[in-house]
């Protein structure tokens, strides 16, 4: 009987899914998380960011996070932390440093196919972000570590509409001529629908065919109740890899209104279940996952009134 393929899962909710929450979560409860991933079988998990506090306060304790998990992380872990200039970068290494090994084995960087998404994500056009992101490659490779390349709104952009397949591809194609191991393509609002999301894939996906040992992964929001059924138009594309973020955390913020907030990023378990549902096989446990999420639920509840 044909054994289709394994498909890979990386859980972005310790950086990702937190890093909009109105709260400050606790560096405890941050841990906590990760190792309720790692008992649900993931292995490679975006922990955290090394970007200013000043301007994403909710992952401030980045150091502090990396150094509790430091003792015990799984021989086969891959940490992966956002690094978006030298000065993060050195902040990562540092990390490594002070372990006396790699705690965080894969260096993430980003830009847009928007340039107005760039401009107000980065406060620098696309070619700006890619200059900045050239002595971070070079210090990442010098440290043997792995390079994972963001290009958001790959579809469409809050600001623009939707983003045309080949402005999708030329950014990607730029980050591939500099050197990254992975291509994260994001799917930044949820306004993709599996006719746009796989016309996007199958014109990258092509471009960066031409780069050997490049792994393809699918970043997607379920803003609209879509993602389940992008991730099976990825699949049909070959799309083996996909980030997810459990409970659904990292609400869009383009989206959501002052009464109800967006779903965010397509949940872990949600995500587990259409691949396996398709036929393919996953590491991750189910109801381990189930856990981690109640997990994460429990962490951005607001507190009852009358508590600080």
């Amino acid at each position: 009987m044909f054994e289709r393929p394994a498909v890979q899962i990386i859980d972005v909710s310790p950086r990702d899914g937190l890093q909009n929450e109105a709260g400050i979560i606790s560096t405890a409860d941050k841990v906590h998380l990760v190792r309720l991933l790692e008992a649900a079988g993931l292995r490679e998990i975006e922990v955290t960011s090394f970007v200013s506090p000043r301007w994403v306060p909710q992952l401030a304790d980045a150091r502090e996070v990396l150094a509790a998990l430091a003792a015990q992380k799984p021989a086969d872990a891959n940490y992966i932390a956002l690094t978006p200039n030298e000065k993060g970068m050195d902040a990562l290494l540092q990390v490594n440093a002070d372990a006396g090994r790699r705690v965080v084995e894969t260096a993430a960087v980003f830009t847009a196919a928007s340039e107005t998404f760039s401009r107000k994500n980065t406060n620098a056009t696309i070619a700006e972000t890619i200059e900045r992101f050239r002595p971070v490659v070079r210090a990442a490779r010098g440290a043997g570590l792995r390079i994972r390349g963001y290009v958001s709104c790959v579809v469409a952009c809050p600001y623009e509409g939707a983003i045309a397949p080949q402005q999708a591809t030329d950014v990607a194609k730029r980050l591939l001529d500099l050197g990254i191991d992975e291509l994260d393509l994001g799917e930044t609002i949820g306004a993709g629908t599996p006719d746009t999301v796989a016309e996007m894939l199958t014109a990258v996906l092509a471009a960066s065919a031409q780069f050997a040992g490049v792994q393809t992964t699918l970043h997607l929001h379920d803003t609209f109740g879509r993602a389940a059924d992008c991730v099976r138009a990825a699949l049909e594309l070959g799309v083996r890899r996909f980030d997810g973020s459990v409970a659904g955390l990292g609400g869009c913020p383009f989206a959501s209104t002052p009464g109800r907030r967006a779903p965010g990023n397509i949940a872990t378990e949600l995500l587990v279940g259409t691949v396996e549902s398709a036929g393919y096989k996953t590491a991750v446990a189910r109801e381990r996952l189930t856990a981690a999420a109640v997990h994460a639920r429990r962490m951005i509840a607001p507190a009852p009134a009358g508590e600080n």
